[in-house]
């Protein structure tokens, strides 16, 4: 790493349909090229229509690289360049490599804004980044975080949002509301691959819960595609009725597998568990995502500087 050249930020997200027309070809790209099914298609756009169109996972990405940008300016003059690219919408990872080669960064450090690592989902970031370097005539070196999710400062902030959600709760409800941690579902098929995806999850449900003080709390996932091999559970919709039939009447969601209001948020949770929670007369809340708050990007810059430290 030379002295006089600034190391390179690539914060990375995992992309977002700017508009309507957008979510063809969003969903093919996931799809590594396979276009959706009509069904599917319109099952996806009318999820877009009922949270408005789009989410807010491209302008909040930017805003913490923005805000990164500006906070690693002020303690280190210089010292560091930010960019900011998207797994499966623009800008994708392999336009913005060729961008920082040309303005001749030497070493980048790549952060995935997702907390906890899986073969099958983090992996793609480092994969997409590698063939783009490749392909260069100026070689980068990469450094790829691949997971923050023990970081004290990420378990600190999600213990803080838990607590300010559980004081929001009615006085009747105090010290009887469920708190339900919650991440993406994936394949099954990772179990059989030792895949750490799950494993720290629950370490970090565990760990939170631990912080908070909590005598229990609960684990599920959400947002499972609909193909025919089964994915991780017990889905979040399915839990509530366990929960119910349980005696919980009052559920505090926590998405701890992620960091802002995504599709996964506003429809997942704001719209399907929120109408079972209904149908059930459960009391169902959400605490509030980390999104761009400055406590996020201070994580950020945390665990991009724990990077660089490593750097030979």
């Amino acid at each position: 790493m030379s002295e006089n050249t600034p190391t390179g930020i690539l914060v990375m997200a995992y992309g977002t349909p700017e508009t309507i027309a957008d979510v063809e070809p969003y969903y093919t790209h996931i799809r590594g090229g396979r276009k959706p099914s009509p069904e599917q298609l319109a099952d996806l756009i009318e999820r877009y229509r009922r949270v408005g169109g789009q989410t807010p996972l491209y302008h909040l990405t930017l805003a913490v690289a923005e805000q990164l940008q500006a906070r690693l300016e002020r303690d280190h003059p210089g010292a560091y360049r930010v960019y900011l690219a998207m797994k499966h919408w623009h800008p994708y990872i392999g336009e913005v490599l060729p961008q920082i080669a040309a303005d001749g960064i030497e070493d980048v450090v790549g952060v995935v804004l997702a907390p906890h690592y899986s073969r099958y989902s983090l992996e793609g970031y480092r994969t997409y980044a590698e063939q783009a370097i490749t392909k260069l005539e100026r070689p980068i070196r990469f450094h790829f975080v691949e997971h923050w999710h023990d970081h004290p400062l990420f378990r600190a902030l999600i213990t803080d949002r838990i607590r300010e959600a559980l004081r929001a709760f009615p006085p009747e409800a105090q010290g009887q509301v469920t708190v339900l941690f919650s991440a993406h579902s994936l394949p099954e098929k990772i179990m059989r691959m030792d895949d750490p995806y799950a494993d720290q999850l629950r370490e970090s449900a565990a760990a939170i819960a631990r912080l908070v003080g909590l005598d229990d709390h609960r684990f599920c996932f959400q947002s499972a595609a609909p193909t025919p091999e089964p994915w991780l559970g017990p889905d979040i919709v399915d839990y509530l009725q366990t929960l119910h039939d349980q005696g919980s009447r009052s559920v505090l969601i926590v998405p701890v597998g992620f960091w802002s209001d995504p599709s996964e948020a506003l429809w997942d949770i704001d719209t399907e568990a929120q109408a079972k929670a209904h149908e059930l007369g459960i009391t169902l809340r959400r605490i509030r995502m980390p999104n761009a708050d400055p406590e996020f990007v201070e994580l950020i810059q945390a665990v991009a500087l724990d990077q660089v430290q490593q750097l030979p």
